[in-house]
């Protein structure tokens, strides 16, 4: 029997959240089937998170910024030439591939994780009548529920077709370590340094509160020298780490003592599932579906996307140890309940198998 081709589509196949999740669920399953993975900008950082035994080829696909109708035919030639079984594509970012599969006889499934800043308030009319028209018929797999109230009412597609399956977790490998409560405590992100995460908040929250805390920034992008200034300019520069890019951030959120997210756009952040499996308190900007992930008791902690009210939760949490292991251990077994990478990777291989099998 032949083994199925997939072809992944990404706007960048760099290390981030929904590129991490193709990867954990590629690893589990193994040689089940053939990926190709294409990223539309050639950064392929995140293939270092892929097992070594996978099937799995980078094909080098021409892209020429701004010539929609020529990317679609090149995309379709390429299509015709490789023959997938199903054809994957991620975000906005590879609307034109979503384009090219529809003039062809290939099965299509489109994953929507979140937006740009650009999105950020409200969606642009042109992309959401283009999502309308060219994602008609085909399975869209969201991980928030935002995302899919949008795709029903706003995208207008059928109920039926637009899934709703909420990332997982590895929760052994995130499992709770104990923290005496005791010494400077230190507040930690996890994220791609990016315009719409808005570290910026995070360092300017992190400003305000009484000194002898430690601030541990993991993850690396264009907004690193930047932030690096501003640290400076804020006078904390010696309080704030930024560690980088982390092959494994797992031992990250063992040193922190509460996480914090201070993005501007977010719909079901990976971070933060991570946070919650290690048993940590969230201060975070009410964003996505964040609101729902946590535990009800971390509700307090989740803030308009402020500076002052960031700092107000993260100082809260910070001055009381209780608290903190009470709210870590709600979201903990609020991860433990709903959040099992277990139920995503059935879902996902549900979705693989189906698209490669119609």
């Amino acid at each position: 029997m032949t083994t199925p081709h997939l072809l992944h589509v990404y706007p960048s196949f760099a290390v981030g959240g929904a590129q991490m999740r193709f990867a954990a669920i590629a690893n589990h399953f193994g040689r089940r089937w053939r990926h190709s993975i294409v990223a539309m900008d050639g950064n392929l950082a995140c293939r270092a998170r892929l097992a070594p035994e996978l099937d799995v080829a980078f094909p080098t696909v021409d892209v020429r910024k701004g010539d929609t109708l020529g990317n679609v035919r090149r995309f379709r030639r390429f299509l015709a030439a490789s023959q997938p079984d199903a054809l994957l594509t991620s975000n906005w970012g590879t609307i034109e591939w979503a384009m090219a599969a529809r003039f062809g006889k290939v099965r299509h499934v489109h994953v929507e994780d979140g937006f740009g800043p650009e999105e950020r308030l409200r969606q642009l009319p042109r992309r959401a009548m283009m999502r309308r028209l060219v994602l008609a018929g085909r399975t869209v797999v969201v991980p928030s529920l935002v995302l899919r109230r949008i795709a029903i009412e706003i995208w207008k597609l059928s109920p039926a077709l637009v899934r709703y399956v909420p990332n997982g977790i590895d929760l052994t490998r995130f499992a709770p370590q104990e923290r005496s409560g005791e010494g400077p405590v230190t507040i930690g992100t996890v994220a791609a340094l990016r315009a719409e995460k808005a570290l910026g908040r995070l360092l300017r929250a992190f400003a305000r509160l009484p000194a002898g805390g430690r601030l541990v920034i993991v993850g690396d992008g264009p907004e690193r020298p930047a932030l690096e200034q501003l640290a400076g300019e804020l006078g904390v520069t010696a309080a704030v780490t930024f560690a980088g890019q982390q092959n494994d951030p797992a031992r990250f959120y063992r040193e922190f003592d509460l996480f914090a997210l201070s993005s501007d756009t977010e719909q079901m952040p990976l971070s933060v599932l991570e946070a919650m499996a290690a048993g940590l308190p969230v201060a975070t900007t009410d964003v996505g579906d964040v609101r729902a992930m946590l535990a009800t008791d971390n509700a307090p902690f989740i803030v308009p996307p402020d500076e002052a009210a960031l700092a107000t939760a993260l100082a809260s949490l910070a001055a009381d140890p209780a608290l903190r292991r009470h709210l870590g251990a709600a979201n903990r077994a609020k991860a433990e309940r709903d959040y099992n990478q277990d139920t995503m990777f059935a879902a996902y291989a549900a979705l693989f198998d189906g698209a490669s099998a119609q």
